[in-house]
């Protein structure tokens, strides 16, 4: 009898035993679940955070493109109506000066007779007419020759204008199905639109926030409608193409150099000088796939090469 009621009891307390440890196990699987909510819950407000700062740099370019047009219209409407000298709108400029052609204002009517005019205040107005056009003259020519320098400066790598720059975003040319048009950082205040004929060598998610090397002192050009403001560099071949990677640690804005070969870059290279044309052929990544110019490394001080993934003894361009 007493073995029996033993018995009872220790399965009576058995079943209380396991409901205790499964509601344990139940608070720590819910605190476990908060946590998980919680984290997902930060990720997708970084996540958003990322996705409005590329919307607003996207629209800060679509608004500057917009002021660019709307300047050029005003100037047009005024240069009808008279206005002369008119300095036309760049990318860089953002006061823009016009003088318009004006008569002298007449002589007031008054009562009392005019005394006749001396000879010499109008013998000194011409004089001061012809010397002006001397003195502009003068100013061209020292313009000139100020210029003159660079643009006769010897011709190697140094001339280019090679920085690190981020590919903010990139989407297919609306008129163009071998052509991406990308908003990228090269260090400025604003993203520069680039222009790259790089869609049937590399698929569109692999253009998105990355890092790579740009040329930004080619002349803009219109492609296909769309102002083209610098140049991916690539390692290239007839079969393949890569963009090439800048080392890490490197920001855009990062200045590309050569040792060897100092100077400071062009502001802009003149398309008659034919520079980009001559340093081309000696723009090449070696065994190791580093890009080189006459075997000088691309390199970012301090921060190391900037290479290609796979492409090694090929062009660049």
């Amino acid at each position: 009898m007493f073995l029996a009621r033993s018995l009872v009891k220790m399965s009576g307390h058995s079943p209380l035993m396991r409901l205790e440890q499964r509601a344990v196990e139940a608070d720590q699987i819910i605190e476990y679940l908060k946590q998980q909510i919680q984290l997902l819950k930060d990720k997708a407000n970084v996540q958003a955070t990322v996705r409005e700062e590329k919307k607003l740099m996207v629209e800060n370019v679509k608004l500057k493109k917009d002021i660019e047009e709307l300047k050029y219209q005003l100037l047009e409407k005024e240069k009808s109506r008279g206005v002369r000298d008119v300095a036309m709108p760049s990318a860089e400029a953002s006061v823009v000066c016009v003088s318009k052609t004006t008569s002298p204002p007449e002589p007031m009517a008054t009562s009392a007779p005019l005394a006749a005019a001396p000879t010499g205040p109008p013998q000194a107005k011409d004089e001061g007419k012809k010397k002006k056009p001397a003195e502009k003259k003068g100013g061209e020519q020292q313009e000139k020759k100020q210029a003159a320098p660079q643009e006769d400066a010897k011709v190697d790598v140094s001339r280019l204008d090679l920085r690190v720059g981020r590919i903010i975003e990139a989407q297919k040319h609306p008129d163009a199905d071998s052509l991406y048009v990308e908003q990228v950082d090269v260090g400025e205040a604003t993203p520069r639109t680039v222009v790259s004929g790089l869609v049937k060598h590399i698929p569109l998610d692999q253009m998105q926030n990355r890092m790579a090397v740009l040329m930004c002192n080619l002349k803009p050009a219109k492609m296909r409608g769309v102002v083209s403001q610098a140049m991916v560099m690539c390692a290239s071949s007839p079969d393949k193409v890569e963009i090439l990677d800048p080392p890490s640690g490197a920001v855009p804005g990062d200045r590309v150099t050569f040792q060897g070969f100092p100077g400071e870059p062009d502001k802009e290279l003149n398309p008659k000088k034919k520079v980009w044309e001559q340093v081309q052929p000696d723009l090449r990544t070696d065994a190791q796939c580093v890009a080189t110019y006459k075997g000088a490394a691309f390199e970012v001080a301090g921060k190391g090469v900037c290479k290609a993934q796979t492409m090694s003894n090929s062009g660049i361009k």
